[in-house]
């Protein structure tokens, strides 16, 4: 008996995990999308800014490297970058080291956006998250 209360408490808890993540998603959503930005877009963004300051590289990170960090597919993440390429917020580059691989760089455009929405997305975060 014990075993199925802990399986059910963990689902719940599991079940409510889930709740909070889509309900966050949705308020950040709401508040980006009058600036043209959904909330995986700011994802890629937030991953581009991260990795300069971390690493002081320009603003730019592998694809691989942000796939890893913003929970899409490789094709998802792909059709992403694309649009945030065709709106002037990031551009791709192949990688010099490695043909294979390709770099991602925010453009000024993109860091100016980035700077702006910030503080909606950290707001959404704070209330949504009771932090």
């Amino acid at each position: 008996m014990a075993v199925n209360t802990v399986g059910t408490r963990l689902e719940e808890r599991w079940r409510e995990i889930l709740s909070v993540h889509a309900r966050t998603m949705c308020e950040i959503d709401r508040a980006l999308h009058p600036h043209g930005l959904g909330a995986s877009d700011f994802e890629v963004l937030d991953v581009l800014v991260a990795a300069a300051s971390r690493t002081g590289s320009g603003d730019h990170c592998r694809v691989q490297d942000i796939a890893g960090q913003v929970h899409l597919s490789q094709s998802a993440l792909s059709r992403l970058i694309g649009r945030l390429e065709k709106d002037g917020l990031a551009e791709r580059t192949v990688c010099e080291e490695d043909r294979r691989g390709v770099w991602v760089a925010l453009t000024p455009k993109g860091r100016e956006l980035h700077a702006r929405v910030l503080p909606l997305q950290r707001a959404v975060l704070a209330r949504m998250l009771g932090g």
